[in-house]
């Protein structure tokens, strides 16, 4: 099995990431304002680097509230080209977090 790169994985513990470094910002989309109404579920652009115990921790310290579940996806960058030069965006991490009760956050 592969190991990420950003990694530091000889003491075990992996890098240490701070909130605001984890949770890079809230995906505002139709898709997910539905998800916020009606799932309680809020998605996230976060560091590739993060793990679910990670982006759990960083949404209960920034926004005060209970985190039920963490799903996350890596969404790989698309071909694109301008004029006569290929290339290709950058891979992400996304994160859907799932609150706990009748927990709220507010973006605007």
């Amino acid at each position: 099995m592969a190991r990420a790169a950003n990694r530091d994985m000889s003491d075990g513990k992996g890098l240490k990431l701070e909130a605001h470094q984890v949770i890079l910002k809230p995906m505002v989309t139709e898709k997910g304002m539905f998800q916020s109404d009606t799932l309680n579920q809020y998605t996230f652009k976060v560091n590739p680097a993060a793990t679910k115990i990670d982006i759990k921790n960083a949404i209960e310290k920034l926004f005060e509230v209970k985190v039920d579940k963490v799903a996350t996806q890596m969404r790989k960058g698309k071909p694109r080209r301008y004029k006569f030069t290929y290339g290709k965006t950058k891979s992400w991490k996304k994160a859907i977090v799932k609150l706990k009760g009748d927990g709220k956050i507010d973006f605007f």
